[in-house]
């Protein structure tokens, strides 16, 4: 199944960098080894950090080696597909929707975890109610201004604690962190949460996106493991 990728068509806002192939084989060659696994599993009700995983203070910048220069200025998010009212969000219109803030936890496949982490943004509890998605929508794939895609069941999306986020500590998400708007879903693995979104698409069959097709793993639960694909 086909996914998008930074060297596919033309993009819409400026890039700085490039592709870091090395790095992407690296970590396909992680998936390939089950890098990190343990082979255990947690409960989320008990155990606050998923197995495998090691407490940072910090916040690593995780990217594939293409950085978009967007500013809220050329901000926008486009929410289609199997949807009743589709929207197209300015900069401005986003910053209309009603505030939340959460506190959540960051588990990386890589292996780390930040506890604690202070999001402000717009619910996607909320978007779901602007745009009404039909039905049969089941499954919402997420579009980066690097090319970059991530899928995840509508429920996930839903999630209580997920957000378009644009605070991050007190202050706004740096461009390097996916800045000015990235999707934070607390309760996968990170690579689920995808930066600099820039388009979410409402499907009726899951497609997945581009580590899902690089042997990462479709579903992403930090507490069952799930770092790759069978």
């Amino acid at each position: 199944m086909a996914d998008e990728t930074p060297q596919d068509g033309p993009q819409d806002v400026p890039q700085d960098g490039r592709i870091r192939d090395k790095l992407i084989a690296t970590k396909e060659q992680w998936a390939r080894e089950g890098r990190g696994l343990t082979g255990e599993t947690a409960d989320p009700a008990r155990d606050r950090l998923p197995p495998g995983q090691r407490l940072v203070e910090t916040w690593p910048v995780l990217d594939l080696g293409i950085v978009p220069r967007v500013s809220e200025a050329n901000w926008t998010l486009a929410v289609d597909g199997l949807v009743d009212t589709p929207v197209t969000w300015s900069w401005a219109d986003l910053q209309a929707q009603p505030r939340e803030r959460v506190v959540s936890d960051i588990h990386c496949v890589t292996t780390w975890s930040r506890y604690d982490n202070q999001w402000e943004g717009v619910s996607t509890r909320h978007l779901l109610s602007v745009v009404q998605p039909r039905p049969e929508a089941r499954f919402v794939l997420c579009h980066s201004s690097d090319g970059y895609t991530t899928n995840l069941p509508l429920e996930a999306f839903a999630a209580e604690d997920a957000l378009l986020a644009t605070g991050w500590e007190g202050q706004p998400i740096s461009r390097d962190h996916g800045g000015p708007v990235r999707v934070v879903v607390p309760k996968l693995y990170f690579w689920k949460s995808a930066k600099w979104v820039k388009r979410i698409e409402f499907l009726a069959e899951d497609r997945r996106g581009y580590w899902e097709v690089r042997g990462y793993h479709n579903d992403a639960d930090p507490w069952r493991e799930e770092r790759y694909s069978e």
